[in-house]
């Protein structure tokens, strides 16, 4: 419902179309607010006011549910759907021609949760304001002016936080708040206060009040590794002078530091150790996951804990993990009941924002399908911290019910293991809705359907990663016993399905990928995925073992397992000194996993200690091992030239083992003798 009071509106007769500018007089523009609703649109109303009068005093315009709500109605939840505006919708509010001056916007909820969305259009082609309704009501204050000529501001610069050394690009994003459209632009950074590198971008066609993001052509290429502020400026725009230089300019700290190291070869050659970091003392309590900050160098690592269905799940946040001064938080969303359910996963991006699952069907705990990846931030003065709003969220989608796992892309992108559908899906929240607000219309969705995967139960998450070239997704596909690798750099986006729950900027699927089964045997419980270079690390959470793959072949060949004698093992990462971390879901502990200094058996030359005859041979041999090899349980595998495994067995008691390979074609194999401690490796020759 709305109302128009005329006695300070300028009545405009000439005008046919909401969309055309108006013909106002000078001193005055036409406004137009549209006004955007949740799942509960009747929950909300507002009035336009001169700036600084009580609601209800000198009203110009009102909307949405004026007769339940009104203005002394936050926080009532009393509404009913019978008045008010419907849900999720947009209703495009024409106010017409207004003086200059200042202005406010009254909103207010019935729930005291927020949900409306206003964008303020002036002369109908400058989008000038956009609001969030919060809580149980706000205040917003805009100026009804016309724009300047030339104003570009630069609002985000998206260069990670960490970086490596070497060639860094610098990249941000600039917002047109000019009424010309912006075609070239300079911009150009400094490091720490040092000379500035200009350049100019052009070919552009960037509209007024919209944004670009974009990279400087100049790279900064840094040697050393420490702590560097960095200043991101625009400076002409059109070759003309930026009539406004007050919000030219961002900063940013960015660090500069070592990547992972790959020490997985020292798994091989040395005996490891399992350091507790963190235990029931520190409120690590059904763990499920871990993930450490971009920011290598803090040692900042979070542990998702479980909770119940009841509480919601929570955060234990370590600070100098692993180290004498090691420090760690207990925290929880003030709504985890919906927003952090039974969480199952944990990813970083790069942008220190992380995602996490919700291992539920419904996390309105109403039978439904309304839940999907969540998004934070990291900051702990806005994670789990009053926002007056939802929650400290910033953001979630609801297309995935049970989300067993997630991992980061880039930005706010994430893939999902998505169990209720059976399939891969991608969520870009592209700009954060803000903390506690509900806006998800720009969210991206894509589902990855050419093959189908499954959790085992609802207890254990079925994680997922990708390597560092953001290439191949590695699945933890554990209903069907499987490791599946994804390129996600293939296949075919078409438009198929239409979203539940809210709407999308975008819903399709994605179609003819390249993916292989790359794990088919060997696996009980597996929950947890790392990858490094070449090397891939599963944990299994029903015998404890963390089983090392050579991932670069199909199948996966096994490298070697760490037998942690752990039966609760659950996520797994690698940390930023290269050790493989993990968290046990039975003794509520974080741990780490050193190797010694203490060299393990397979640094001695035991591949004299067995012998293969005959060798060649038509596929019929024997292995005959001595008294150096004393292990009754040594996986044997017979692997081709494609590192394809063509024959796998065990060997249990006794000191003869017999093989037979003889379907296989002529040529060189390799024979692998694989335990708990060594390695051991023959060449084989078949000739038929």
């Amino acid at each position: 419902m709305k109302k128009n009071y005329m006695f300070l509106i300028c009545v405009i007769s000439t005008i046919t179309s909401q969309h055309l500018k108006a013909q106002c007089p000078p001193g005055e523009m036409d406004l137009r607010i549209e006004v955007s609703t949740d799942d509960y649109g009747y929950e909300g109303y507002w009035q336009l006011i001169p700036f600084g009068n009580a609601c209800g005093t000198g009203t110009i315009w009102e909307g949405g549910n004026d007769v339940q709500v009104g203005c002394l109605g936050g926080g009532g939840q009393d509404a009913t759907t019978a008045y008010g505006y419907g849900d999720n919708i947009t209703i495009s509010e024409s106010i017409g021609c207004v003086s200059e001056g200042t202005y406010d916007l009254i909103y207010v909820d019935d729930w005291g949760d927020g949900g409306m969305t206003f964008h303020i259009v002036l002369d109908n082609i400058f989008p000038m304001y956009h609001f969030m309704g919060m809580g149980a009501g706000n205040t917003f204050t805009f100026e009804v002016t016309p724009p300047l000529d030339y104003d570009a501001s630069i609002t985000a610069i998206s260069t990670n936080a960490y970086v490596n050394p070497g060639d860094v690009t610098i990249s941000g994003t600039v917002a047109n708040y000019s009424a010309n459209t912006i075609t070239s632009f300079e911009v150009m950074y400094s490091i720490d206060g040092g000379p500035e590198v200009l350049s100019t971008l052009t070919g552009l066609n960037i509209a007024p009040f919209e944004q670009y993001s974009f990279s400087h052509p100049i790279v900064w290429n840094v040697t050393e590794n420490g702590d560097y502020n960095i200043l991101l400026q625009t400076g002409k725009i059109n070759g003309n002078n930026d009539l406004n230089i007050e919000n030219d300019t961002l900063s940013k700290l960015i660090i500069v530091g070592d990547p992972i190291p790959n020490i997985i070869d020292d798994y091989f050659n040395f005996v490891e150790d399992y350091i507790v970091i963190g235990n029931a003392s520190d409120e690590i309590n059904n763990p499920t996951d871990l993930d450490f900050h971009p920011v290598l160098s803090d040692y900042q690592l979070w542990i998702t804990n479980k909770g119940t269905m009841a509480s919601g799940g929570s955060t234990v946040t370590f600070w100098d993990a692993g180290k004498p001064d090691q420090t760690s938080l207990w925290k929880q969303d003030g709504n985890a009941w919906h927003f952090m359910l039974l969480p199952t996963s944990i990813a970083f991006s790069e942008n220190t924002n992380f995602a996490t699952g919700v291992g539920a069907q419904d996390a309105n705990h109403s039978g439904g399908t309304f839940t999907g990846p969540t998004l934070w931030s990291s900051d702990m003065d806005i994670y789990g911290e009053p926002s007056g709003g939802n929650g400290s969220h910033i953001d979630m989608l609801h297309q995935s019910p049970y989300t067993m796992g997630v991992c980061a892309d880039e930005h706010n992108a994430f893939y999902a293991f998505c169990d209720w559908h059976g399939h891969i899906h991608y969520y870009d929240f592209q700009k954060d809705h803000g903390p506690g607000n509900d806006d998800h219309a720009d969210g991206i969705v894509r589902k990855y359907t050419d093959f189908s995967i499954e959790k085992i139960n609802e207890n254990l998450p079925c994680h997922i990663t990708l390597d560092k070239e953001k290439i191949w997704l590695f699945i933890v596909d554990a209903g069907n016993g499987r490791i599946m690798k994804l390129n996600t750099t293939t296949g075919n986006i078409i438009d198929d399905w239409a979203p539940t729950n809210e709407p999308l900027e975008e819903s399709t699927s994605v179609v003819g990928c390249e993916y292989y089964e790359i794990v088919t045997e060997g696996l009980i419980e597996p929950v947890g995925i790392s990858v490094i270079d070449n090397y891939m690390l599963v944990s299994d959470h029903a015998n404890g073992d963390i089983i090392i793959y050579d991932h670069t072949t199909v199948p996966a060949v096994e490298l070697k397992r760490l037998h942690t004698g752990r039966t609760g093992l659950m996520g797994i990462t690698l940390g930023p000194d290269g050790h493989i971390w993990f968290v046990d879901q039975d003794e509520n502990e974080l741990v780490r996993v050193d190797p010694t200094n203490t060299v393990a058996i397979n640094d001695l030359d035991l591949s004299k200690s067995l012998t293969v005859y005959p060798n060649p041979s038509n596929g019929n041999f024997q292995i005959l091992f001595d008294n150096n090899l004393t292990h009754s349980d040594l996986l044997v595998n017979v692997i081709n030239t494609l590192g394809e495994i063509v024959y796998s067995t065990y060997k249990n008691e006794g000191t003869v083992l017999q093989i037979d390979i003889s379907s296989v074609s002529s040529g060189t194999y390799i024979l692998n003798l694989i335990s708990d401690k060594e390695i051991i490796s023959k060449n084989i020759l078949i000739m038929k």
